[in-house]
């Protein structure tokens, strides 16, 4: 795939997106008065489902590096981890399910916690001789490996830098301090392969997020708010945009940076991110499209939940949504599942 980096026509892509983002471009005509948009009823985040070779294990693993908020438990009689409101569950398969490693490459990345000190937590999760996920510093070949991404200099300005700029930091002998740096983000590669990062945000240890990859983020945002209620965040302490209705699709990507899993660096922008309730949907780019469906693979699907699965299978059928499966007995619930944009599986599941 190729990768546009003219910094003059980044630099437009950019400049438009952050008007249409921040909402400052019409989508209709002058004068008209914006459709509204219809009601959707409200879903939560419930749980994000693994299939794994020994659930009993996997459950019995989230509670060791996120000791306090993760609990095993069961859930429709098998093994569970319950943090906060919401659970992480698993289907018992025979063979070792593929991640990113191993297969083709789905939209789900890795779901994860935030915590007040990632550092620290590292340093824990070292100490109890969990696996680190290490990411790259550069591609060349003075490149190292770093557990956090505080442990890669910023760039001139802030961000993430390009491998010029990791070249142009390396030749002046910046470096990071840890004792002063915080420790911004890392990842634990956990049972059956899975990625779970530890991002440093806030004061308490908590689930957050599940992180996506969209050819098109603000088109998979917009599908999101359409279709399943999602909120835009809030931007810079601006009230929250309205997703792209038109002209949605990836134009320009971002040039790639570091630290990154892959050597070669990682495309970050255009991103994005949606909200269920206090859950965020993070959304980074993948250019070139292509992924694969979630269904069998390591993270089988995520879930949301409604207060009434006949009225929300109706109106999402008559949106013209996807279906995967029909409405089935969960447990001594209802569920069914969807499709959405490049091909992630979302149950929907009904709570009273």
């Amino acid at each position: 795939m190729s990768v546009l980096v003219r910094a003059a026509s980044l630099a437009a892509s950019i400049a438009s997106l952050s008007l249409l983002l921040a909402g400052r471009v019409p989508v209709q005509a002058q004068g008209q008065a914006p459709a509204a948009a219809p009601a959707v009823e409200p879903l939560k985040f419930h749980h994000v489902h693994l299939n794994s070779v020994d659930p009993e294990a996997a459950a019995a693993y989230y509670p060791r590096p996120f000791a306090k908020t993760a609990t095993r438990t069961t859930f429709n009689g098998g093994p569970a981890v319950k943090t906060g409101h919401i659970y992480i569950l698993f289907n018992k398969v025979a063979t070792a399910p593929t991640n990113e490693l191993t297969g083709p490459q789905t939209s789900v990345w890795h779901f994860g916690w935030n915590t007040p000190n990632s550092r620290e937590y590292n340093a824990n999760f070292r100490k109890m001789g969990l696996t680190i996920a290490q990411m790259w510093n550069g591609s060349d070949a003075d490149a190292r490996l770093v557990d956090l991404s505080g442990d890669v200099p910023t760039a001139p300005g802030g961000g993430f830098p390009t491998q010029e700029q990791v070249l142009e930091l390396r030749a002046k002998g910046v470096t990071v301090d840890p004792a002063k740096v915080p420790g911004g983000f890392g990842y634990l590669r956990g049972p059956d392969g899975v990625m779970i990062e530890n991002a440093q945000s806030g004061n308490e240890e908590r689930f957050n997020h599940v992180h996506m990859y969209h050819e098109h983020p603000n088109c998979a945002m917009n599908w999101y708010v359409t279709h399943l209620g999602a909120k835009m965040p809030a931007r810079n302490g601006a009230p929250a945009p309205m997703p792209a209705l038109e002209n949605c699709q990836t134009k320009l990507y971002a040039p790639p940076t570091w630290p990154s899993f892959a050597k070669t660096g990682f495309v970050r922008d255009p991103a994005g991110g949606v909200n269920f309730d206090d859950i965020s949907i993070l959304i980074r780019p993948w250019p070139g499209g292509g992924l694969v469906s979630t269904r069998g693979k390591l993270v089988d699907h995520w879930a949301l939940s409604t207060a009434d699965l006949t009225a929300t299978v109706t109106r999402l059928k008559g949106e013209g949504v996807k279906f995967l499966e029909e409405i089935h007995p969960w447990g001594n619930s209802r569920a069914a599942m969807i499709e959405g944009p490049d091909r992630i599986a979302i149950e929907i599941v009904e709570v009273k």
